[in-house]
């Protein structure tokens, strides 16, 4: 066994985006045509509205609504928010901040961040309610542990084991207008895409196919230089970074259907090669394309 690989090659579960305020982000996720989730509320001062798909992945737009609470866990050596904080203080309040791994044992993947030299400090357990679209609430468990490397403070990654799942019905939350199913990749930026794919190999537990490209059991993740990334999706890459996560790409049924939403809803967006590419928002804090897959 090499130090890129685990037990098991860990799955895509969760993406968290930073936003400013939850009800732009949810305003701007309904225009897409996605189902917005209920508030949901940490105990370290942060709030997500989440959105849910079927294939067991989904978004995490993020806010800070408790920013004495935020502080206090910061102090407490909370990796999740003090991340969260410096990536907002980076990068501002939209964008797209890290990616989460399926795990069955957080604290295995904690030893082999360590082992690596790629944790970002103490794992973390935390439990939270979770409130279905009828309002029937219950108790959500987790443990995380987090990679990053020293120099890449625009994107971590963390593995997320679920340690209770909460007995609600999902199905209302997974019906979305746009008809999108699940994620099929995510795509990183950074000048470096041989040094900053060890991160991403070795918070996965899998080897790159052709150097740049990890596959997940259930996704790809993808990592261009700005031009490449320029190239395929039509849109700037942003500012420099050593590693930013800044495109994901959902399934979707009917692209033809989902062209006349977002032009029906005033949403800017273009094609390219089959893709629908909606560059980020306010609330929206990554471009989003949208991808028919039969």
């Amino acid at each position: 066994m090499t130090e890129n690989t685990s037990a098991r090659p860990h799955p895509l579960d969760h993406l968290v985006l930073p936003t400013a305020s939850l009800d732009i982000a949810r305003a701007r996720l309904t225009l897409l045509g996605f189902t917005v989730a209920p508030t949901g509320i940490h105990p370290f001062g942060t709030e997500n509205c989440c959105v849910f798909l079927t294939d067991g992945t989904y978004l995490e737009p993020l806010v800070v609504a408790d920013r004495q609470a935020v502080a206090k866990a910061i102090a407490n050596r909370n990796v999740f928010v003090a991340r969260d904080r410096t990536y907002r203080e980076e990068n501002g309040d939209e964008g797209f901040s890290a990616v989460a791994l399926g795990t069955e044992s957080a604290a295995a993947d904690y030893a082999r961040y360590m082992e690596a030299g790629l944790s970002a400090g103490d794992a973390l357990s935390f439990s939270r309610a979770f409130t279905d679209a009828t309002g029937t609430s219950d108790t959500a468990s987790f443990k995380l542990a987090f990679a990053a490397t020293g120099k890449a403070t625009d994107a971590f990654l963390f593995a997320c084991e679920r340690i209770d799942a909460p007995n609600v019905d999902r199905t209302a939350l997974q019906a979305h207008a746009n008809g999108a199913t699940g994620i099929v990749e995510v795509v990183a930026v950074t000048g470096e895409p041989f040094e900053q794919g060890r991160l991403i190999s070795i918070a996965a537990g899998i080897e790159a196919q052709g150097g740049t490209v990890y596959e997940l059991p259930n996704a790809v993740v993808t990592i261009l230089d700005p031009a490449a990334y320029s190239a395929r999706f039509g849109i700037p890459a942003g500012a420099p970074s050593e590693l930013r996560f800044a495109g994901i790409v959902f399934s979707i049924r009917h692209a033809d259907a989902v062209a006349k939403l977002l032009a029906a809803n005033s949403v800017e967006h273009h094609t390219r090669g089959g893709d629908i590419i909606v560059p980020p928002a306010p609330g929206q804090g990554a471009a989003f394309i949208f991808r028919e897959i039969a």
